[in-house]
């Protein structure tokens, strides 16, 4: 991404902004783990999309006024000698201006000031905030502390939902952001396959996931865009699993749901095998139903479907196959194999934080997510891709990664070559 990604992000957003209207946004705090350790800190989403600016504490105001002219400025902490000796440089000026395109930088101890400035000088009526929570529970982030002394101080400004303005501009996905996204794919094929050549029975989940992990390095510090889910035989049965204790035992299923990033955008793919690399009878027959729905879904995907319709359209289909091959008695039951959906939109965030669609549209990212879960015969796995959409049909930007059962034994003969 350039400073012309993120400066157009903004003039979409202010152009959907009301007149007269502050925004100010956040990139958010670090959270406390330890007596003198805090966990690694993940920049606002939003914020990001917005400035190009990753890093801690940092704030943007822009406000539009009644002609529709915008002003706008970053607040980045100031230098400090002897806190960048022990945490690193921090963003300077003139950096601020390269990575978001604004020209207008203050730091952060000026903010308060500034924004009291800009409310009390009756220009304004309205304030636009991110204010989204997953959880009630959710910790507050600063904007929510900013809304706390609005009523006492401001009670004039009228708050505006930033979040239904981001998310809306991040449901379609523009041409860099898709590069990207390709990228991203190549890494997360190289680690994947890397797993599957290390394959063997004996193994445990840990080492999986060290040489996931290893491959990754080799690509950037980011890591994965997400906790891996690397799971072994019966843990394949827990859906989000983080343990990695397991162990791969002779006939047992690997199951992974892991994810690169590159350039801050995301993926996530899904792939199952069998750790001594040769399928049984009844593991290619579940992965045979599982590839042959996902061939299927990407086959009729396309602008103008209904969103709630691609996981619907899934069960249909996978359950009838699993009715015809006698695992399943009818297709009402497909809750016994099938226990998750998974056309969940993917991009800054791997559940990215979109505007939900009623209906598909080019430029959209999501995942097309297979599971299968058949605790009677010990094999769980997922077969998940990520799905472009473009103007006729739509692309399976994870086909790089082995997905076919021939495909990926033929993966798992070739060896790992540590170091490679």
């Amino acid at each position: 991404m350039n400073k012309e990604f993120y400066s157009n992000n903004r003039q979409e957003f202010y152009r959907q902004m009301k007149e007269n209207s502050l925004l100010v946004m956040f990139s958010g705090t670090e959270v406390r783990k330890t007596n003198d350790e805090f966990y690694p800190f993940y920049t606002d989403r939003n914020f990001l999309y917005l400035t190009g600016l990753d890093g801690k504490e940092l704030a943007l105001i822009a406000r539009k006024d009644k002609e529709g002219g915008i002003q706008e400025k970053i607040f980045i902490l100031p230098p400090d000698l002897l806190k960048e000796r022990w945490t690193g440089a921090r963003i300077k000026p003139e950096q601020a201006q390269e990575l978001s395109g604004i020209d207008n930088i203050g730091y952060v101890g000026e903010f308060e000031e500034e924004f009291h400035r800009l409310a009390t000088t009756g220009n304004y009526s309205y304030l636009y905030l991110d204010l989204y929570r997953v959880s009630p529970s959710d910790r507050n982030q600063p904007a929510h502390m900013l809304l706390k002394r609005m009523a006492e101080n401001y009670p004039y400004l009228k708050i505006e939902n930033a979040n239904i303005i981001l998310r809306r501009l991040r449901t379609i996905k523009q041409p860099c952001e898709i590069e990207a996204m390709k990228k991203a794919e190549k890494i997360t094929c190289e680690g994947i396959t890397a797993m599957m050549k290390a394959s063997k029975p004996g193994m445990y989940e840990y080492q999986y996931k060290a040489v996931f992990d290893y491959v990754l390095g080799q690509y950037g510090p980011q890591g994965p865009a997400f906790p891996s889910i690397i799971s072994a035989g019966k843990n394949n049965f827990c859906i989000h699993y983080y343990a990695y204790k397991g162990q791969a035992m002779d006939g047992d299923m690997v199951l992974n749901d892991v994810g690169a990033w590159h350039d801050y955008l995301m993926n996530d793919v899904s792939r199952g095998w069998p750790c001594n690399g040769k399928f049984s009878e009844r593991q290619r027959l579940l992965y045979e139903c599982a590839l042959n729905t996902s061939n299927h879904m990407f086959d009729i995907i396309k602008p103008g479907m209904k969103m709630m319709e691609v996981d619907a359209t899934a069960r249909r289909y996978n359950a009838e196959l699993l009715v015809e091959e006698g695992v399943l008695d009818t297709p009402e039951n497909i809750g016994t194999y099938m226990w998750h959906g998974g056309a969940h939109h993917v991009g800054f965030d791997v559940h990215d934080a979109v505007e939900a669609p009623e209906v598909i549209a080019p430029g959209m990212v999501f995942c097309v997510d297979i599971g299968i879960y058949h605790e009677e015969w010990g094999i769980g796995f997922r077969l998940e891709d990520n799905c472009l959409v473009t103007e006729a049909g739509c692309e399976n930007l994870s086909a790089v990664t082995p997905r076919t059962i021939e495909e990926i034994e033929d993966t798992m003969q070739k060896g790992f070559v540590p170091g490679f």
